[in-house]
């Protein structure tokens, strides 16, 4: 290929072509990846689409050398490499850019540059090295000042930043790992469509990550599915539709599998959210001004692609995150989330990553079924004097209750599997008779069937109990399964709401990838 500049003809060699052949990669027992075929043609801008889990990470993973698969390979210019590690994946002209940031924030755009090069010299010649940055700089696709420290960067930049690293390196191939999820829409736009145009000028293949049907449809050539671990179709997306796109998503419609539920009885609010607003960690506002009531005896599931607001929202009604507008409201009253109001209004908590939220590792199974209720009686004196005596014999109840498969009571409880912490965490928060309020965030991430299916029985029997009960969930199918009525929530607001009897499967699908 050649291009015109300045009245000078330049040769511009187009990337390499990259393919995925038939390649499985397992964890323990778990297929992540399961004879997975993909190809990314020289010179084009390829979308990675799937719910979460559907395998985009691990594929990728297994391209750059971080994960070894356990069968298939990858070919570049149809010649089999072995890549096991991302100096190998340099070698052949790939790049990664990745979800999070990971440059050094105390230090400038130019020694970020400079420290992302595998040959980094041990003694560096800075005069050298700016001569070298600022003549990169002018055929850059985006222009960062070198002498700015990161940490002084808008989030736009910074993502920016993590892109001119790998050009810098001269990667011709970049894996892009949801690029714009930290990203306004404006700057999304600015970056992908900047990247456009160098693919566009064949000196980039570009193979992105994304849940965002707006940006796949203005910016990709080509898009490969993937649907619990493989293949689910691949097309230009010129001949597609964001429908047809949803459908190899998520599969044929499915309905919701049918669980024991009672009928429920009069519909008293118990939770009311009104005109919610919340902020990520780096300030840009994560949840835009919703509306949610949640009812007495009702399960309300929240579905919606990772990082899009639910986070932040859960953690706004825990209490680990203060809401910069709106208000909450618990059976009538204002609620700000404290200890004291938690125990009066009867509210428990399923959180995401148990051991990191909801649980002090190195400290007991029993001490661990106590938070909540350790300085009252019957398991305190006074509130002040621990009965430790108690606080055994109750969590050996409860051990037994809910099948807790531990060594004993004093065990730590950071040393049991996924499914019994979260086993333990269920024990505390549904042991109560009086639960009014049930906030489970994903209750059943990366637990085995037997756990799963004895979490949603006791979601279940909950809200059979008369307890309100809010779901968030990035599993479809979980939601689907559980839930009375369904929200789907798209950066940061809710985008569609619909009693699940009467769910449109393919506008939940569009709605979740923010079409």
């Amino acid at each position: 290929m050649t291009v015109t500049t300045n009245s000078k003809t330049v040769e511009i060699t187009k990337p390499p072509e990259l393919e995925v052949v038939n390649m499985t990669k397992r964890f323990g027992t778990m297929t992540a990846l399961d004879n997975v075929s993909m190809t990314l043609k020289p010179g084009t801008f390829h979308a990675l689409l799937g719910e979460n889990g559907a395998g985009k990470s691990t594929l990728v993973k297994c391209v750059m050398g971080f994960y070894t698969a356990d069968s298939g390979e990858v070919l570049i210019d149809q010649q089999s490499r072995d890549i096991s590690s991302p100096r190998d994946a340099h070698k052949y002209g790939i790049g990664m850019v990745y979800q999070h940031f990971t440059s050094v924030p105390a230090m400038t755009v130019a020694e970020n540059l400079v420290l992302s090069r595998f040959d980094s010299a041990n003694i560096i010649k800075w005069d050298e090295e700016y001569d070298r940055l600022t003549l990169f700089m002018k055929s850059a696709p985006f222009q960062v000042d070198l002498h700015t420290p990161v940490a002084q960067l808008a989030a736009g930049q910074k993502q920016k930043l993590e892109i001119l690293k790998q050009l810098y390196l001269k990667s011709r191939i970049l894996i892009l790992d949801e690029p714009t999820s930290v990203l306004t829409p404006l700057e999304a736009d600015e970056v992908l469509g900047l990247l456009r145009q160098e693919v566009t000028a064949g000196k980039l293949s570009v193979l992105m990550i994304s849940h965002k049907f707006r940006e796949v449809m203005a910016f990709v050539d080509e898009v490969t599915v993937l649907r619990k671990g493989k293949f689910a179709g691949n097309g230009l997306v010129k001949n597609l539709t964001v429908a047809d796109m949803a459908q190899m998503m998520l599969g044929e419609r499915r309905e919701a599998k049918p669980v024991e539920k009672t009928a429920p009885g009069d519909r008293i609010a118990v939770l009311e959210a009104q005109d919610l607003h919340a902020n990520k960690d780096n300030g840009l506002e994560a949840v835009c001004g919703v509306n949610l009531t949640v009812h007495a005896g009702e399960i309300v599931g929240i579905a919606g692609v990772s990082g899009n607001g639910q986070r932040e929202l859960v953690e706004v009604l825990a209490g680990q995150r203060p809401a910069t507008a709106g208000e909450i409201l618990v059976n009538g009253e204002v609620y700000k989330a404290t200890r004291k109001e938690m125990y009066k209004h009867q509210i428990f908590s399923l959180p995401e990553e148990p051991l990191k939220n909801a649980c002090v590792p190195y400290m007991s199974v029993a001490e661990n079924l106590a938070l909540r209720t350790f300085d009252r009686a019957p398991q305190a004196k006074s509130g002040v004097f621990l009965l430790q005596n108690i606080i055994r014999q109750v969590a050996q109840v409860l051990i037994t209750q809910f099948s807790i498969k531990t060594p004993s009571a004093d065990t730590p409880v950071g040393n049991l599997s996924g499914g019994n912490v979260q086993r333990t965490v269920l024990a505390r928060e549904l042991s109560s008779d009086t639960v009014k309020l049930l906030i489970a965030a994903n209750p059943c991430f990366g637990l085995d069937f037997a756990a799963v299916e004895f979490i949603h029985g006791q979601i279940v029997s909950a809200r059979n109990r008369g307890v309100a009960v809010l779901l968030v969930s990035e599993d479809l199918d979980e939601i689907l399964k559980l839930s009375d009525r369904i929200l789907v929530i798209s950066e940061g607001k809710f985008v569609y709401e619909s009693e699940i009897k009467d769910a449109d499967f393919a506008t939940i699908g569009q709605r979740m990838a923010g079409h």
